[in-house]
């Protein structure tokens, strides 16, 4: 038996409390959570979160990113998390997702501010956007090394959704939603501010997000 169990065991129960929020689209999304110095869990590529079992969580070597554990593939983003992990010793896990509305700012290609003083307080002044670099590459990890910062724990990666890091799993989790909760008070503001479109279309999009935090 590994004796990782533990810490694969709370990948995967992320991963379907993530997928069950609707903040992993399909397959994509992928994390990781930090084991020790030298070893952390991922998921594995293109998996099913619902079928995921303990053997199929990936054990990576930091550094080097070699295989320890694991039957199946790693995710073609492990090289990312293993950046924000290097960079962030304090933090335990690092969390991709493809939730819609942070996803949506991504696309803006601007940092989304983070106006809510709670907020601000776990997740920094604002949510950095990362230049687009095509997903699984080294053009992307290195785009995302230029832009981490000691003090913000979340990033936008332009056309491909969000990336976090937090203290421990749970409080990861908790930083998707706030990420979320603050691109829709960004979008409610931006839209309220459009006066150049229809006053229909601005009632039909406030609306829509009205469904969201």
């Amino acid at each position: 038996m590994s004796s990782y169990t533990t810490h694969k065991a709370q990948v995967i129960d992320a991963c379907l409390t993530l997928a069950n929020a609707g903040y992993l689209a399909g397959t994509g999304g992928n994390l990781a959570l930090r084991i020790n110095h030298e070893l952390f869990a991922v998921t594995p590529s293109g998996a099913d979160y619902y079928a995921l079992k303990p053997d199929d969580i990936c054990v990576l070597r930091l550094d080097t990113l070699e295989q320890v554990e694991g039957s199946l593939k790693p995710s073609v983003e492990s090289a990312m998390h293993a950046c924000m992990l290097r960079f962030k010793r304090d933090m335990q896990a690092s969390v991709h997702t493809h939730q819609p509305l942070a996803s949506a700012v991504a696309l803006l290609n601007i940092d989304l501010p983070v106006q809510d003083e709670a907020q601000r307080r776990a997740l920094g002044e604002r949510v950095a956007i990362v230049p687009y670099a095509p997903s699984g590459t080294g053009l992307l990890v290195r785009a995302f090394r230029r832009k981490l910062r000691a003090n913000l724990h979340g990033y936008l990666l332009k056309n491909h959704g969000v990336i976090c890091a937090a203290p421990d799993m749970t409080e990861a989790i908790a930083h998707v939603g706030r990420i979320e909760a603050a691109a829709a008070d960004f979008l409610r503001r931006r839209i309220a501010a459009a006066n150049t479109a229809p006053a229909a279309v601005r009632q039909m999009a406030l609306a829509a997000l009205n469904t969201h935090p």
